[in-house]
């Protein structure tokens, strides 16, 4: 009898975690948003020479240098290319503004203190390194860094690179932004804290993008999101058999951590794999403790790796 039971127990328990799931998600539903967003990269193409003086009053802090250089961007070919390229591909913002809409509901909702920026598109001859940048009021957006993977302008990046400069990212990659100020950076310099550094990031992407799929949270494609959950059993025992955890060697980062083609296990499988596995059992880590401890958003953000670590009781799925 006791199996039954239990199966039943199981099935209620599920149920009311989603009814406080949908009892949250209705709340932020309601969480005004008045988001401001500008398309300046459109109001630079359009501009001008004559224009130029009335953007620069507009926005002083995007023209450091003398109007002589803005000049010469504008009537450059290979610029004016550029914002076609951006221009045909950002038509319509309807479905960022949607997203980046939501996004920042869930920011307020968890984060109230939190200003929510106002939102500017530009080009910035895609330096895919700073595609995204959030200051305290202002988010600045590189749209020529999300045209697409196939995308020409990207033909010389290595493909895990260019894999990513797709519209379908750039919400999870200003959440990731939003991340780096909210979650502070490990004291600890163990392999372990490293992990969970970005399992916290990535767990946070959770509550604030909850209808995104996970390969886009962690900027895998669907087919490497499928190897990283196919194989998350091994790849932990590699990790516990090569005692791993609390190893404090900068390598474990170039390997595991770092954005790369793959992740760096020394097998013949490496080719298989995809970069970032370290992050991946980070993240499984930070959700089984969430899923076993009392315990919110901001207080899991503060918490140690080593008490996050034990009071998981993390068991990778095999």
């Amino acid at each position: 009898m006791r199996k039954p039971i239990f199966i039943v127990l199981s099935i209620l328990l599920i149920f009311i975690g989603c009814n406080d799931s949908d009892k949250v998600e209705e709340e932020i539903s309601k969480v005004p948003m008045d988001l401001k967003i500008e398309r300046f990269d459109r109001l630079f193409a359009d501009a001008g020479e004559e224009g130029l003086l009335k953007l620069r009053k507009m926005y002083p802090y995007l023209f450091p240098a003398p109007d002589s250089v803005w000049v010469a961007k504008m009537k450059d070919s290979l610029q004016i290319e550029l914002f076609q390229q951006v221009g045909n591909t950002f038509n319509s913002f309807e479905d960022e503004e949607e997203g980046l809409a939501d996004l920042f509901r869930h920011i307020k909702y968890y984060f109230p203190e939190q200003q929510t920026p106002k939102i500017i598109t530009v080009t910035n001859d895609v330096d895919y390194d700073n595609r995204i940048i959030l200051a305290d009021t202002l988010l600045f957006i590189g749209l020529d860094n999300y045209l697409g993977s196939q995308h020409k302008y990207y033909g010389g990046f290595q493909r895990y690179v260019a894999k990513i400069l797709d519209r379908k990212f750039m919400v999870s990659d200003v959440a990731s932004a939003f991340a780096k100020k909210v979650v502070p950076r490990p004291r600890d310099r163990t392999y372990l804290a490293r992990m969970i550094y970005f399992g916290k990031e990535l767990y946070l992407k959770d509550k604030l993008m909850p209808y995104a799929k996970d390969e886009l949270k962690i900027g895998y494609t669907a087919d490497e999101m499928d190897w990283a959950v196919a194989n998350e059993e091994p790849i932990w025992r590699n990790f516990i058999e090569n005692e791993y955890l609390y190893s404090t060697e900068t390598r474990l980062n170039q390997r595991f951590l770092d954005p790369a083609p793959f992740s760096k296990f020394g097998l013949e499988l490496d080719n298989e794999s995809p970069g970032r596995l370290g992050r991946y059992i980070g993240w499984q880590i930070v959700r089984a403790f969430m899923e076993n401890n009392e315990v919110n958003l901001k207080q899991l953000l503060t918490m140690p790796a080593e008490e996050i670590f034990k009071k998981s009781n993390y068991k990778p799925r095999s």
